[in-house]
């Protein structure tokens, strides 16, 4: 199915929804960094990504591998609604013998590797984009990291050798929401500037504002060649609800059942807005 820019944002209202209650029911997650990176997600695989629900192993489908994986409910979430598995599985968030828990695990339909370990999954998506140029397979490798996820080393290497092999079938997207766990990434192990940063290491960099479709869709389909592509996709912490927006806290917090009823009854709003045609 094509989707207009208008029906992906009211998708990402939707999905945001999602993850708020998922969260809520289960008793944990990653609230912050799920709603700021979601409208990625959702350009990712409804407009960008080869893949099949119905056959995620399909040897020639795109791989996308989520880096930071604390921030698993946006992927569950997106998952589910492409049809990877039904929706209620999302009830059984952390609970006991649920394959969905508190970070992405290939025991999940659609889920490419465990992570959550940060700075790993850099590595594996060089791993996946050079087993495509030796294969001489055009499949394409998306990358999402977490910007206080880049403080681990692990990252520049393999940033420095997906420039060597001139990995241009691969793409890194940077969540930068500028928040971590502890304060702000400027202040806890400062990456800035983080555009010139990449570009040291031999990479197109694209600086884009990560909340609009049409910004994040150009970024993932605007043709490259001869480097690796980092997306430095701006976004804020807690996207979409006002008391979450830019608040560290929310980093790892679980709504009480009032604050859900307002986090809902906002992005209800947000979705009658859009659906009126009101700017």
């Amino acid at each position: 199915m094509t989707y207009t820019d208008k029906q992906l944002q009211m998708k990402s209202v939707e999905y945001r929804r999602r993850i708020l209650k998922a969260i809520a029911h289960a008793g944990a997650g990653h609230t912050g960094g799920s709603l700021s990176c979601v409208d990625i997600l959702n350009v990712l695989y409804n407009r960008v990504l080869r893949v099949d629900p119905a056959n995620p192993t399909d040897p020639t489908r795109d791989r996308y591998i989520q880096s930071k994986g604390h921030s698993v409910e946006a992927l569950f979430v997106v998952l589910a609604d492409r049809g990877f598995y039904d929706q209620s599985l999302l009830e059984t968030l952390c609970q006991y013998r649920s394959h969905f828990v508190g970070h992405p695990t290939r025991k999940v339909p659609g889920v490419e590797f465990n992570t959550g370990a940060l700075g790993h999954g850099l590595s594996l998506g060089v791993g996946c984009a050079l087993a495509s140029k030796k294969d001489l397979a055009d499949f394409r490798t998306y990358v999402l990291l977490g910007d206080g996820e880049l403080a681990e080393g692990s990252n520049w290497e393999a940033a420095m050798s997906a420039a060597h092999y001139r990995l241009d079938n691969l793409i890194a997207i940077v969540d930068h929401n500028t928040l971590q766990i502890t304060g702000r990434t400027r202040d806890v192990c400062s990456n800035e500037p983080l555009d010139e940063k990449w570009q040291a290491f031999g990479w197109e960099v694209r600086t884009i504002d990560g909340h609009c479709i049409a910004q994040i869709t150009e970024a993932l389909t605007r043709p490259s060649k001869g480097s690796p592509v980092c997306i430095i996709a701006n976004t804020r912490k807690g996207k979409g609800v006002s008391f979450m927006e830019d608040v560290g806290k929310w980093h790892h917090g679980v709504p009480t059942d009032k604050e859900l009823q307002m986090a809902l009854q906002e992005l209800d709003l947000a979705f009658a807005e859009l659906e009126s045609g009101v700017n």
